[in-house]
């Protein structure tokens, strides 16, 4: 997820796409750009690191002096961060030059075919890709050299285009990536989200999918992909600057699980073609896959608890042997590397001490290492054998979401590429856990739109002092991630056990009104885990059961139940989570806790 700033107007353009940029940084910080065109030449400059970087670089925007710009702060996707994969990005002439907020699946596809017609590329991104394709089709018309690009390019995309030749005009289109246009009192400006435009306006308009905008000094107009004007009404925003540049939520927290299912999207989207699972970035031929005889899966927090999720998966579908340890404790238990071992290293921030000690000392022992990681070019990410991103975005609320969310979907692509190459499942199987892939999106929105319903059970718990989750198999992965969530933003005393552990001497915690949240997604398990809920029910507790929607036999052991739609019992996981996570949530609000920001904790653990 990027930030996007363009202006076109009477003003000079640089100082407002820095402070637009400003306001955007939540979106991307690792490197950000600008460009303004002025006296008949594009220029540019930009630099790896926060927006103060190029501030300085720029004197805040006055070594340029042009009226008509574009800007961009980064959130590296394709290529680490570096002032040549910063955006914005040039044709080879400097006569063209884009921003862009997105991922184009199909970039290595036309970066081949660009290639080939003589194009020289010097990032490693697929926004650069862009500005070529731009320059074949441009021939003195710069709309319809857009309308090619568009039907050329595969994925989402929100852009903000200048042409040396139009110079003053600005050009933006937007497939699947937000985009927001207005007025000002002296021009027009796009950007990513409102809080850019705050300062300069109030009434917006939102752009929709594959339509374009010109600009200029003193208008706007609006076309479809068929170069076919459009009449747009005006939205009035009555947000404050805060309010805005966490979307209208109350916290990041909020806002950042209801990106789950755009962040969901964009890690399977581009590794499901038809039906095939196509990794690229795995660099795994399927001899070395063949080869591999188990898997260690190295992890801390919740990418732990991703992990053991991912180890049902691996060796229910690819039929390979898998450990899962805490990072903390890797080095320590001297493990055991047999060849055609491969580590799996999960981290949000691609910076966790504890797991960049584990990768090293895998990697000493002969292991291959795969990173599993959300920011491009953290030390994981280059330090591994292989990287492969999850594309969750920046994250800003310390307790983690839509980062866990998209490791869990890693997985599952994993353990699907994997078993389709060693054919442990059918082409039938693989075909219908990809069609449940594609709709874990449209289920995560609707159990996020439940939650009022969940807000009202939390309400009843704001002065609970112990919570415990039970669940078998996967469902005890979900319980460890459930219970975390309420811990780290509420400070209840929560825990997770596997549920058949309780007799083993958990259950003498259980009292009269004890509140035990009990997880029900295998079908297998279901007698077994209604067994474990009578125990404790009989004891006094309060049972929440978060189970599939049909399993109406669950109503006789449970106190509360929250159904989550159908899906294979591989994939539950990223449904169960969503009631949990929420339930954390509003917790933490009734009990007026800081939530982004919970006492005692980072959003990435640096030291050991």
């Amino acid at each position: 997820m990027c930030g996007i700033v363009g202006y076109v107007g009477k003003r000079p353009a640089a100082p407002i796409l820095l402070d637009g940029l400003g306001k955007l940084e939540y979106r991307g910080y690792d490197s950000a750009g600008i460009a303004v065109c002025d006296s008949g030449k594009i220029q540019m400059k930009k630099a790896r690191g926060r927006l103060k970087v190029l501030s300085e670089l720029t004197h805040d925007g006055e070594i340029f002096p042009g009226h008509v710009g574009i800007g961009h702060t980064r959130w590296a996707t394709h290529g680490e961060p570096s002032d040549v994969n910063a955006h914005p990005h040039f044709n080879a002439d400097n006569s063209i030059v884009v921003v862009h907020n997105g991922i184009i699946e199909n970039y290595l596809k036309l970066k081949k075919k660009l290639i080939e017609k003589g194009y020289k590329f010097i990032s490693d991104t697929d926004t650069e890709v862009i500005a070529h394709l731009l320059d074949y089709y441009y021939h003195g018309n710069p709309m319809q050299a857009i309308i090619k690009i568009m039907h050329r390019m595969e994925g989402s995309y929100a852009l903000g285009i200048l042409f040396k030749d139009h110079p003053e005009e600005l050009y933006a289109v937007r497939k699947d990536s937000p985009l927001i246009v207005g007025h000002t009192r002296d021009g027009c400006i796009i950007a990513s989200d409102v809080p850019a435009v705050l300062k300069y306006t109030r009434d917006v308009y939102f752009i929709e999918n594959e339509e374009i905008v010109c600009m200029r000094q003193d208008s706007m107009e609006f076309f479809n992909v068929d170069e076919e004007p459009i009449e747009k009404e005006p939205t009035h925003i009555e947000w404050d600057v805060d309010a805005a540049e966490k979307g209208g939520y109350e916290h990041f927290m909020l806002k950042e699980m209801y990106e789950q299912p755009r962040a969901i999207t964009d890690t399977f989207s581009p590794r499901i073609k038809g039906r095939e699972i196509c990794i690229e970035e795995l660099a795994m031929s399927d001899e070395e896959i063949l080869n591999i005889k188990k898997i260690m899966i190295v992890a801390c927090g919740s990418a732990y608890h991703a992990g053991v999720t991912g180890k049902y998966v691996l060796e229910g579908m690819a039929r390979i042997p898998v450990e899962v340890d805490l990072a903390s404790e890797y080095r320590y238990r001297n493990p055991l590397i047999e060849e055609g071992t491969l580590t799996i290293i999960i981290s949000q921030s691609g910076e966790t001490a504890d797991s960049l000690a584990a990768l090293r000392d895998s990697r000493e022992r002969g292991a291959k290492v795969l990173g599993v990681v959300n920011v491009v070019g953290s030390s994981i990410a280059r330090e591994a054998d292989n990287v492969m991103y999850t594309w969750a975005g920046p994250e800003i609320a310390v307790a983690t979401t839509k980062a866990y969310s998209c490791q869990l979907i890693a997985l599952y692509l994993l353990a699907m590429k994997f078993a389709q190459v060693r054919k442990t499942i059918s082409d039938t199987e693989l075909g219908g856990y990809i069609e449940d892939m594609k709709r874990i999106p449209d289920q995560v929105e609707m159990l996020l739109n439940n939650k009022n319903r969940i807000q009202k059970f939390a309400n009843r718990y704001l002065a609970a002092r112990d919570v415990f989750f039970i669940g078998r198999g996967i469902d005890y992965a979900i319980s460890l991630e459930g219970s975390l969530k309420l811990k780290e933003i509420s400070y209840i005393h929560s825990e997770a056990y596997a549920a058949g552990e309780l007799k083993h001497g958990t259950i003498s915690l259980i009292e009269e009104g004890t509140l035990v949240a009990a997880v029900l997604t295998q079908e297998n398990l279901y007698k077994k885990m209604i067994s474990n809920m009578v125990e404790v029910r009989t004891r006094g507790a309060f049972v929440l059961a978060v189970t599939n929607e049909g399993n109406h036999e669950i109503r006789k052991a449970a106190d509360y139940v929250i159904y989550i739609p159908e899906t294979n019992q591989y994939f539950t996981n990223s449904l169960a989570i969503i009631p949990l996570q929420l339930f954390a949530y509003y917790i933490s609000v009734g009990k007026g806790c800081d939530v982004d920001k919970p006492r005692n904790l980072a959003k990435s653990v640096t030291v050991e």
